[in-house]
């Protein structure tokens, strides 16, 4: 069975989006690409609005992805959460169309006997380890997101540290909305490690919109740029290749 890559959108927002093109809508795209949009808001004093906690979850739901609302407290415990269970959620949908190719359309892996539904499970768990996984976070630094700044980094950091104990390869990238100069600006460029956002994140500048359909936009451009270079590179190495030969 080949997963090819698991591939996330994390964004951690506190609030409605207000500028832009509808967040919902850019999600439902990127379920199309093969990506999997999921959404955790961060909540303080009790406070987010029913407007917002309705997006957070239209978001996540036309991504196939997972939603969760936190205190900021929680977060970090919360955002390796959410990516683990993404994950386990991206290779069960996998493995169902296996089966149902092999056992029949309307069958999934909830139609197995216990046993042979435990045996599937060892191998979703192992995927889950092994598989190649790139997340792409996306933090909201809209005004009021403010005073959640240095928790969202922790939290970041601590979903690296985490994951880096798998056996598969993990990429991470971060972008923030609003930019200093743009609706959307990279934070830190596809990296295995995110050690270094202890000091970019440092220079961060809240502001007062918050452009989630664009961010998602620019997510969505961020993994097909990749998938172009990897492509491209790809091309060259077979064409050294059959040059050595």
């Amino acid at each position: 069975m080949n997963t090819g890559k698991i591939r996330q959108i994390l964004l951690i927002t506190d609030g409605c989006s207000n500028q832009g093109e509808d967040p919902v809508a850019m999600s439902a795209l990127a379920k199309e690409e093969g990506i999997t949009v999921n959404v955790i808001g961060v909540m303080d004093h009790d406070i987010i609005d029913e407007k917002g906690m309705k997006e957070i979850e239209s978001i996540a739901m036309s991504g196939g992805g997972v939603s969760q609302i936190v205190y900021a407290k929680q977060l970090s415990q919360t955002v390796q959460m959410v990516t683990r269970q993404a994950m386990t959620q991206t290779i069960q949908g996998i493995v169902n169309k296996e089966l149902q190719q092999i056992l029949g359309r309307n069958q999934t892996m909830e139609d197995l006997p216990p046993e042979k539904r435990g045996e599937v499970m060892e191998v979703v768990d192992e995927i889950g380890e092994t598989a190649e996984l790139e997340v792409l976070v996306l933090v909201d630094t809209s005004a009021s997101m403010k005073q959640k700044l240095p928790t969202v980094k922790e939290a970041i950091l601590d979903l690296s540290i985490s994951l880096n104990s798998r056996t598969g390869n993990n990429s991470f990238s971060v972008y923030v909305f609003p930019g200093k100069k743009a609706e959307v600006e990279m934070l830190l460029g596809w990296t295995p490690k995110l050690t270094s956002l202890s000091t970019v994140f440092s220079q961060l500048t809240p502001g007062g919109i918050t452009p989630t359909g664009p961010a998602l936009r620019a997510a969505l451009s961020a993994f097909q740029q990749k998938r172009s270079v990897r492509s491209l590179l790809s091309r060259d190495d077979e064409s050294y290749f059959e040059e050595s030969i």
